[in-house]
């Protein structure tokens, strides 16, 4: 009689036991983790072990309460600076970006296979957005240090494009359902969106005030912290779905909004985050392999793999390409951007509605979506850190590795209890001084308990307990840090020499001859490079003066510019000047270039000469303010 649940759950554990184990062999191999819990799935399916799932209402309820609660776990670690830097390009490519990714592949399978408009962009609509799942682990967990604006926009782009690929898809399917007695489908298509994502966005940051209000004032058991912001989150979602607003949209803000809000339990909440997200990111791609058939698969391969890579190479590129415009990226970031595109399992979710409205052609669109998602974690998720250290945009940490743990003290207390290793090369293995206002409250000295005075200075294999305010944490975290080890093409990253940022322009570029002109007489180094990197700069962003590089190396807490680096000569960092993806830039020099050639010949302004270092009998100048 109690034979069948224990079965049931006696080879749910095994499948999630397996899929935990897998994790060790993808960060051995570095192939994406997602790739393998989908392949678990394929694999105990009807065409492997002949496990028999197909009830697909279910796994659309399962796989939409899963990614509501791995869409809140985005929301909860982006912080308000990240989302703040990255909001234009980001929040345009989330919404532009996906309807012109729809509109593309929709053009495609409508003029090639001659489906109508409406069943081609649905397909296009399935496969429009990129996976939160996907590129926050490869981003966050994959060990690559890229660029800090390439990062941000990424990470708020995938957290926020999901609610209007949803909107876009259900929204079809029920153009499709009403056949064509819809009047004027574009309005109506307009005034759903409108409402679906205002209604979301008002309700989810509203609600995401009042979770974190509530974690603030409530004082519970601490375990019980984390179950009640999940049940504020799961009923967040369900009200605004019910009220016919975007859900997935509200929990993401709502997300966000506690997190960076919230005060109370928050580490233990950031514990049970990470663990829920990977659990519910198992069980959703081994729900969604269990669903598939991968015996009806040839049928269409050709016709997905071929959707897969016009996707890549052509659609995703030029939707990235004609939204970043506005945004002066780079050639090699616009790039970087659109191969870090990832489809996951939001895409076979999606692929679920059509064949749950029994629209023909939901089997094929949902095999489809299925080989797209395969091709694409194949083929850039395996390749992303390559392609990121082509494009000459992979950066050193700004510190090494951290053994600390934080431990949140009771009473609402304004201060944590933060626990330092000390490791060998830290700044204060090696004698730096630890601030008054951080002196140790305790320190553990081979097992043994002991003030701060008694210790003595620290030592290697120390632990510190520290009484310190969450504003303060980073500033510790530099001084017990292990050191950085840097690489060639890390050593090449920094310059060959450091700058004050608050070097004249005007002094700079007469001791190195340097072809540039301040705006103003008293114009900084620092103000100069914000002036061309577009009203903002981040640690590894270069500027090419000449024959010379200007490198920002470090930047403040603030985000100000600390120091500049200068590249005298080539570089060995690999930077490839791609014929692709003109920058706004780009096509003015073209512009000019062309209204020259039709003005008649000019005189040719003489090149610079690269500097390749100075000979065995010319002295060096050092720089203004070197360090």
């Amino acid at each position: 009689m109690f034979e069948l649940p224990l079965l049931v759950i006696l080879l749910a554990s095994s499948l999630l036991i397996l899929a935990v184990l897998t994790s060790l062999i993808a960060f051995r191999i570095g192939a994406p983790l997602l790739l393998l819990f989908l392949g678990i799935g394929l694999a105990v399916g009807e065409d492997g072990l002949g496990i028999q799932f197909d009830n697909a209402p279910v796994a659309y309820f399962i796989g939409s309460v899963a990614l509501a609660v791995i869409l809140f776990d985005s929301g909860f670690n982006t912080r308000f600076e990240t989302a703040q830097r990255a909001a234009g390009p980001a929040l345009v490519l989330a919404t532009i970006g996906v309807v012109l990714t729809t509109g593309l592949v929709g053009a495609l399978v409508h003029y090639v296979a001659g489906l109508s408009w409406l069943a081609s962009l649905l397909l296009g609509a399935i496969i429009s957005s990129t996976d939160a799942a996907a590129v926050f682990f490869l981003l966050r967990v994959g060990g690559i240090h890229i660029r800090e604006r390439v990062r941000s926009t990424l990470e708020v782009e995938s957290g926020s494009n999901d609610p209007m690929a949803v909107f876009l898809t259900a929204t079809i399917v029920d153009l499709i359902l009403a056949g064509p007695e819809v009047d004027a489908p574009a309005l109506t298509l307009l005034n759903a969106f409108l409402f679906q994502i205002g209604f979301g966005a008002v309700f989810g940051i509203a609600g995401g005030w009042l979770i974190a209000r509530a974690v603030n004032r409530l004082k519970l058991e601490p375990g019980l912290y984390p179950v009640i912001v999940l049940g504020l989150a799961l009923f967040l979602f369900a009200i605004v779905s019910l009220l016919n607003g975007s859900g997935f949209l509200a929990v993401y803000l709502a997300g966000m909004m506690t997190g960076n809000l919230g005060r109370q339990a928050m580490p233990l909440l950031r514990r049970f985050q990470d663990g829920l997200t990977w659990l519910f990111q198992i069980v959703m791609f081994l729900l969604l392999g269990l669903l598939a058939t991968p015996s009806e698969f040839g049928r269409i391969a050709v016709q997905g793999i071929v959707i897969a890579l016009f996707l890549i190479l052509i659609a995703r590129p030029v939707a990235v390409w004609l939204c970043l415009l506005p945004f002066r990226f780079s050639r090699e970031e616009t790039a970087f951007v659109s191969w870090v595109g990832l489809r996951g399992a939001v895409s076979i979710l999606l692929a679920i509605l059509p064949m749950i409205a029994a629209i023909p052609v939901g089997q094929a669109f949902f095999n489809i979506a299925f080989i797209v998602v395969l091709t694409s974690l194949v083929v850039q998720g395996w390749t992303i850190r390559p392609v990121a250290r082509w494009l000459g945009l992979v950066v050193p940490p700004e510190i090494g590795p951290v053994e600390k743990v934080e431990l949140e003290l009771p009473g609402r207390a304004s201060h944590e209890l933060v626990v330092y290793h000390i490791v060998e090369d830290s700044p204060v293995a090696r004698g730096e001084r630890i601030p008054r206002w951080a002196r140790p409250a305790l320190v553990v000295r081979d097992g043994r308990s002991m003030s701060q005075h008694e210790a003595g200075p620290p030592r290697t294999g120390d632990f510190v307990y520290i009484f310190a305010s969450p504003r303060h944490i980073k500033l510790l975290d530099r001084l017990f840090a292990s050191a950085v080890a840097l690489g060639p093409s890390d050593k090449d990253y920094f310059g060959d020499f450091a700058l004050e940022a608050d070097a004249p322009v005007g002094e700079v570029a007469r001791q190195y001859d340097i072809p540039i002109e301040p705006s103003h007489p008293d114009q900084t180094l620092a103000e100069f490079m914000v002036e061309h990197l577009a009203g903002e700069a981040h640690r590894g962003d270069r500027l090419e003066c000449g024959p010379l590089e200007l490198i920002v190396r470090d930047v403040d807490d603030a985000g100000n510019i600390a120091t500049v680096g200068i590249s005298l000569g080539q570089i060995d960092t690999p930077r490839r000047r791609l014929p692709l993806f003109l920058t706004l830039d780009d096509m003015l020099k073209l512009w000019r270039g062309r209204a020259g050639r039709r003005a008649g010949p000019a005189r040719p302004a003489p090149a610079p000469q690269a500097r390749q270092g100075p000979r065995p009998d010319e002295r060096t100048p050092q720089p203004p303010a070197a360090r």
